[in-house]
């Protein structure tokens, strides 16, 4: 089972090379870094500095989506034509490539095999050959985050960081009584929320053990079952909420689950007012998304050896703590987290660590390899959701139906299937 390294303890998007953001620097090296994650304002931002500060000559930025990547690179790379010269983007930007566009690292993971890779992460970077195709930069996943004041309302012999999920249904319905019938926990449903993320590798993981596979599953009916009720329970304008940390820290909500990076603002000003724990654990274990971050370099690239030196630059454990101090995405690299830590993301470390390290835990990543097809996946668990929790209609027709939309992409690119369903290269993956 695949798990994070050693950095813890243990160790999205337009795809135009002349759009985008761009950081100082434009000149020197003249390196073009393609980035399909921290698209946010503040985010890129944050990124633009980190990477002058670790890189001297400069760095043009772009920020990308990851529905585009393939294409783009393709059509650069076929027409001789690359602009491109550093990708940085998930575990599955890469995978979709593969060796034909991209440069074999192998060599330079050697060289950097002594700053404490994970054998997991490495052998991730090899997309399943004999070769290094990607660094792995970064890491983060899903948690939740909730005020102290809220802890009042656990059910009996709860703890708040080994929850179950009936225990945290129970600790929503009991929060929505003591205030006076009003939910008091929120989901990320709006436009731009990761909503998908909680279903495809929090919610399927704990109650049937797999995703794709037991998509359609006696478990997974039981499992949107559950959903209604939570629902039920949960802040109705959620479906406008697209980052926790805005709603948590208005008071809107006191309890949210979302992506680490979208909900360390709530914490930020009165940490010892907060708390933030693992997600909660169902029937087959405690499923979590684990969000791994490469770099990587395509080939064709007109400034690969300072392309390598950008690498060589943000593998060293103290820039990546800078990326953990300011985007909350932790080191893959064996690096000492200081004891200075902002207080907001120490919680996040934390909690992070004891997820990771949580018993009976079920990893899961996103969908690999599905190219401008990725978004569709998220939408058909979208679409459930809009169909089973919000329009009351049957889950058995529902996801009969949404099934058939899924294996019609799944058979159009031929993929085989991902963590935490079985993985058998060269088959492609069947919606169960």
């Amino acid at each position: 089972m695949l798990r994070w390294g050693a950095a813890l303890g243990v160790a999205a998007p337009v795809l135009s090379a002349c759009s985008g953001v761009s950081t100082s620097g434009a000149s020197g090296s003249g390196v073009q870094f393609l980035t399909t994650q921290f698209t946010p304002v503040e985010e890129s931002k944050n990124l633009r500095g980190i990477l002058k500060k670790a890189y001297s000559p400069g760095v043009r930025l772009v920020t990308g989506d990851s529905s585009q990547l393939g294409t783009q690179v393709r059509s650069q790379a076929d027409s001789g034509q690359m602009q491109i010269d550093v990708i940085a983007g998930l575990h599955g930007d890469f995978a979709m490539l593969g060796e034909e566009y991209l440069t074999d690292l192998s060599g330079l993971m050697g060289e950097l095999s002594g700053r404490g890779y994970s054998a997991d992460l490495q052998d991730l970077a090899k997309l399943g050959t004999q070769k290094t195709w990607y660094l792995p930069w970064c890491q983060a996943t899903y948690m939740v985050c909730a005020r102290k004041s809220a802890l009042e309302h656990l059910p009996a012999g709860a703890d708040v960081n080994t929850l179950t999920y009936d225990q945290y249904l129970d600790w929503a319905i009991a929060a929505r009584k003591a205030n006076g019938g009003k939910p008091a926990f929120g989901l990320p449903a709006g436009p731009q929320g990761l909503l998908a993320r909680f279903v495809q590798g929090h919610l399927y993981p704990s109650f049937t053990g797999a995703m794709v596979t037991a998509f359609r599953s006696s478990q997974a009916v039981t499992m949107w079952q559950y959903m209604k009720e939570l629902w039920a329970n949960t802040v109705p304008s959620s479906t406008n909420y697209n980052f926790m940390q805005e709603p948590l820290s208005s008071g809107e909500v006191s309890v949210a689950w979302d992506h680490v990076a979208r909900l360390v603002g709530a914490p930020k000003d009165h940490p010892e007012d907060w708390v933030m724990v693992p997600s909660p654990a169902g029937p087959k274990g405690r499923g979590y998304m684990s969000v791994v971050l490469g770099l990587g370099i395509p080939k064709g690239s007109k400034h690969a050896d300072a392309a390598k030196d950008v690498l060589r630059a943000l593998a060293k454990p103290d820039v990546q703590i800078d990326l953990l101090r300011q985007n909350s995405f932790f080191p893959t690299v064996k690096a000492t987290i200081p004891p200075n830590l902002p207080p907001a993301i120490r919680l996040e470390y934390e909690a992070v660590r004891a997820q990771q390290s949580a018993p009976r835990g079920i990893i899961s990543l996103p969908p690999v390899g599905l190219g401008q097809h990725d978004g569709e996946m998220s939408k058909i668990f979208v679409d459930t959701f809009t169909a089973i929790v919000l329009n009351n209609a049957s889950i058995r027709k529902t996801l009969d139906a949404q099934a058939k939309i899924m294996q019609s992409i799944l058979d159009e690119v031929k993929v085989p299937c991902w963590a935490p369903d079985p993985v058998e290269p060269g088959k492609t993956c069947t919606v169960g």
